[in-house]
């Protein structure tokens, strides 16, 4: 479990690297892009970005492949505003979990959509029938 002083440095360095996507980094690949969570070894020394990308598969491979790109400036960028030791080496992953929470909100209305169509019959061995 992180200790409270790693997770608001994950914090603070979630917000910086969001605010130098945005505002320095100038890779034409990098679009519509949402910092979403940073998870950092305990010593700081590597940090896992995860990423969310408005767009298709495409687009997100090349948000990603621009950011991997330019991880080396936006580390460079932290190290003026932020003077941690050491910086944390910075790793962009795709986060899946808006598309796989969408997909799971997906299926609950796909099944009470059907459940909603198909309503089952009695049948003989069915307790509710009665046979008087």
């Amino acid at each position: 479990m992180a200790s409270q002083r790693i997770r608001r440095v994950q914090n603070l360095l979630r917000s910086e690297i969001s605010n130098v996507v945005h505002l320095k980094l100038k890779d034409p690949r990098v679009g519509m892009v949402t910092i979403t969570e940073v998870e950092s070894d305990a010593d700081l020394r590597h940090a896992r970005v995860f990423v969310s990308v408005l767009g298709n598969r495409e687009q997100r491979d090349s948000a990603l492949a621009g950011l991997t790109s330019g991880a080396g400036f936006i580390r460079s960028e932290l190290m003026k505003v932020l003077h941690l030791r050491p910086m944390p080496v910075l790793d962009f992953r795709a986060d899946e979990s808006l598309s796989r929470a969408a997909r799971t909100l997906e299926l609950l209305d796909q099944i009470s959509h059907e459940q909603e169509h198909h309503q089952p019959r009695p049948g003989p061995g069915d307790r509710s029938h009665s046979e008087e």
